[in-house]
């Protein structure tokens, strides 16, 4: 017979049971249930991920067509214009009218001056590399551009402040710029050269670099080892330049090898060139994070050592 104990503890333990199945359920159910919610809420719509793909591949279809477009537009009307009208009467005049050694000269004080005033100098080491080719081309644009980048680090330590105050106006560029005065000597030097070589204007960096803790020396090997990728390519369209200039008007005739010479080493010019590009730009970036990562551990190092008052 059952005493009114042990049907009280009967019926306890029944409630508590029912209790814990109660809370399993609960628990399994809420548990089980979250991740799930939170993976579809973090996943996109497959929908909505078809039509950004469809979107990408409209753009980039509209892009190379309108690539080709203007390509065609050069090839037909552009290009034998400036053969025409530019580059022949340049190359009659370059022959005619200096001696080469004249021709350097002039083609070192261009270089040398035109950065000081932020005139681009490509064409100065186009000329370079279409009167001179890749030995004498290469010496006068690696002369010409060192003292141009010498020259604006000089003036811009004048005018240090002035400079400092004008950067101000655009702080993302000056961000940049600033990481080029951080860090050891070797640092320093292969900031310059990245810089040289992504597709920042180096006109203005020669002036802004100074209101770093940038040093001459770095500034300057690091400047020359930038440059010297730049000075090729200049070099080699240059001569693609001249090269095709002749063949329009009768000074030379193509062979096959030549034409095939000539287009399998402008593929690799370009492809050179954009993989230079990118390379700077990617390294430049992943320097910048680098950099604010630290910044940011840094002040959460200081908050964290301040006692309370």
């Amino acid at each position: 017979m059952m005493t009114p104990e042990s049907s009280e503890d009967l019926e306890k333990n029944s409630n508590s049971g029912h209790h814990l199945r109660g809370n399993s359920e609960y628990v399994r159910l809420v548990i089980s249930d979250e991740p799930q919610v939170a993976e579809a809420e973090t996943l996109p719509p497959q929908a909505e991920s078809r039509r950004k793909y469809f979107w990408w591949w409209i753009k980039a279809f509209l892009w190379c067509f309108v690539i080709v477009v203007l390509v065609l537009i050069l090839l037909k009307w552009a290009v034998p214009f400036t053969f025409e009208k530019v580059i022949y009467p340049m190359l009659e005049w370059e022959a005619t009218a200096f001696g080469r050694p004249v021709l350097a000269v002039v083609l070192v004080l261009s270089l040398a001056l035109f950065p000081v005033f932020l005139i681009p100098s490509g064409p100065s080491m186009w000329l370079a590399g279409m009167i001179f080719g890749y030995g004498l081309g290469f010496v006068i644009i690696m002369v010409g551009t060192t003292i141009g980048m010498v020259l604006p680090y000089l003036i811009g330590v004048v005018f240090r402040e002035r400079i400092h105050q004008w950067l101000k106006k655009w702080p993302k560029n000056a961000a940049m710029i600033r990481l080029a005065g951080e860090g050891s000597w070797f640092h320093q030097f292969r900031v310059v050269a990245l810089f040289r070589v992504s597709p920042f204007p180096y006109t203005i960096f020669n002036y802004a670099v100074v209101v770093t803790n940038m040093r001459f020396w770095p500034y300057l090997w690091g400047s020359i080892a930038g440059m010297v990728p730049e000075a090729y390519i200049y070099i080699y369209s240059g001569r693609l330049i001249r090269t095709l200039a002749d063949a329009q008007y009768g000074r030379h005739h193509l062979t096959t090898v030549e034409i095939v010479y000539n287009i399998i080493s402008f593929i690799v010019a370009v492809v050179t060139t954009v993989a230079f590009t990118v390379y700077a730009r990617r390294t430049l970036n992943e320097l910048k994070m680098a950099e604010a990562r630290g910044e940011a551990s840094s002040a959460s190092g200081n908050r964290g050592n301040e006692t309370p008052k």
